[in-house]
């Protein structure tokens, strides 16, 4: 079996890229934006937080 895990700083870089696509997602959203939009960044969002949830950090 394969053991996936993250290292501090993969784990540090997915929680930015999480944050900056929730920001996205929110700023498309209150400006009624191309639908196409809120699906990139929430799904990417969603992505990188649900991999952080499910994924251990091992130093």
């Amino acid at each position: 079996m394969i053991d996936f895990t993250l290292t501090p700083i993969w784990a540090t870089l997915l929680f930015i890229l999480g944050c900056v696509m929730g920001y996205q997602y929110r700023r498309v959203w209150k400006a009624e934006g191309p639908t196409w939009q809120l699906w990139l960044f929430g799904l990417a969002a969603a992505g990188a937080f649900l991999t952080l949830g499910f994924v251990p950090v091992i130093p």
